[in-house]
């Protein structure tokens, strides 16, 4: 016997109502003359929508449909484009409480439905009229003198509530003195439009070199389709005031779209910078979409391979500090225009491949940047160096002076040992910081003062071999 779930099911009554709440005159996309959108980096989006609409003389209700179900309705504004004053609103509601078979279960708790059931055996259906008591986890009806839960067959309801909507709704009451066909432009703010940049780099075979290449990856789960809309990005961060509550429509799966082939053209705007796409795309409902953002080639790059330390074993003995201890591994681009780039780069994430000795490129490691205005210096960690490793140990540590508290003097030696397996010779930078007054009273290699608190040395390490740097250095505190 098979069951039919009631909660999946509406009526081919309902099915065949020929349109909803149609005492208020409405509009679609079928209007829809232009819309344009712009997306915030932090979930937000600024909506125009532009319709030609046949209003009535005076005071009337429209229903203006297919907006974002995620709509800020204190930012929506209406207004006449082609009667400027001539329409105003009086009032308006937002509806987003959506047609589905659960809520229509739910309206309809306390009145009068049909509930059809199909014989298995024979396949003849017998209609009764029940109550609908309860619709919470389940259905719960009142059929003559019995209650009833959880039965098989399906239910039928005489009509749609007039406070359910097939589509978001925003209702409004106008007053219009104007003409009776008019250009109106409905602005809002709403969610579930967001959009973030994605970046892939190509290393060269000597890390000399890479090509970049930006994607604009949008993102729309607002609960509507935006076609041939304008579309604008803003990089930056936009102060915003946080609700204490907010509401809105569950997030929805989305599908990929292919990337359109177009260009981005960009500008300050205020203290942010605004992307521009050169051509109307459409954002459909639950889809993510990919528009290329840029593509520079052959811009100088430099890698490091890095060994920082700590500033805590220099007020105390330690003696060993680590054994095959990892060095960072690290590349930095200028973003100016004499390297092939100087563009301000929206935040988002870089990823870096590399050619392996079959022509395949190889995925090497990824990190985050900020917002990047041009002439900024881009670093990226990509992960830790496997052949390239260090021992490190304090080898002589003492108090020289102090008996009061932040009072002392230390005097403490390191000892650094670099061991590279790879086939050719390879630099490491040492970087220890270095608390309180200090100075280095004696070194291996000579180091320099990158900041009050740090030192740091260039060490050169030959292929297959290993160097040791030592150093003294005294610290008052």
């Amino acid at each position: 016997m098979r069951h039919t779930c009631p909660l999946l099911l509406l009526s081919a009554l309902l099915l065949s109502t020929p349109t909803i709440h149609a005492e208020r005159l409405r509009s679609t996309l079928a209007d829809q003359k232009e819309v344009a959108v712009t997306i915030y980096n932090s979930d937000l989006a600024l909506v125009k929508d532009q319709r030609k609409i046949a209003l009535k003389g005076g005071t009337f209700d429209l229903a203006f449909r297919d907006v974002s179900a995620l709509m800020r309705p204190e930012t929506a504004l209406l207004r006449s484009v082609s009667a400027p004053g001539k329409l105003s609103v009086v009032e308006q509601n937002f509806n987003f409480d959506l047609l589905t078979p659960q809520k229509m279960l739910e309206k309809y708790v306390g009145k009068t439905v049909t509930v059809v059931k199909t014989n298995p055996h024979t396949g003849a259906e017998t209609r009764e009229q029940a109550r609908v008591l309860a619709a919470n986890n389940g259905v719960v009806l009142k059929i003559g003198n019995r209650i009833e839960t959880g039965f098989p067959g399906r239910i039928v309801y005489g009509d749609v509530p007039s406070n359910l909507y097939d589509r978001p709704t925003l209702e409004m009451t106008l007053h219009n003195n104007g003409a009776q066909q008019q250009n109106v432009e409905l602005s809002y703010l709403t969610g579930g439009l967001a959009w973030k940049a994605d970046y892939v780099a190509n290393l060269n075979a000597d890390d000399s070199r890479l090509d970049l290449s930006g994607w604009v990856t949008l993102t729309n789960t607002s609960g509507a389709t935006y076609r041939n809309a304008k579309l604008q990005l803003v990089a930056g961060d936009v102060n915003r005031v946080r609700e204490t509550m907010t509401a809105g429509a569950p997030r929805l799966t989305m599908k990929a779209a292919p990337a359109p082939s177009t260009a981005i053209a960009q500008e300050s705007l205020l203290e942010y910078h605004l992307y521009t796409l050169e051509r109307p795309t459409t954002i459909a409902e639950n889809q993510t979409k990919q528009v290329a953002l840029l593509a520079a080639t052959n811009v100088p790059v430099k890698k490091e391979l890095l060994l920082r330390g700590s500033d805590y074993y220099y007020r105390s003995s330690y003696g060993d500090l680590g054994q095959k201890m990892k060095l960072g591994v690290f590349v930095e681009f200028e973003n100016k225009a004499s390297g092939n780039l100087g563009l301000p780069l929206p935040k988002g994430v870089i990823r870096v491949y590399k050619r392996d000795g079959s022509g395949n490129a190889q995925f090497v490691g990824e990190d985050r940047i900020d917002h990047t205005p041009k002439n900024e210096t881009i670093r990226l960690k990509l992960g830790d160096a496997f052949d390239v490793t260090a021992d490190k140990k304090q080898t002589s540590f003492r108090k020289i002076d102090g008996d009061k508290k932040y009072n002392y003097t230390f005097e403490s030696a390191y000892q650094i040992v670099l061991k590279n397996a790879k086939k050719e010779d390879v630099t490491v930078t040492v970087q220890e910081p270095m608390p309180g007054d200090w100075k280095i009273s004696d070194e291996s290699h000579p180091h320099v003062k990158s900041a009050s608190n740090t030192a740091t040395w260039q060490i050169k390490v030959p292929a297959e071999s290993r160097t040791t740097l030592t150093y003294t250095t005294t610290v008052r505190y």
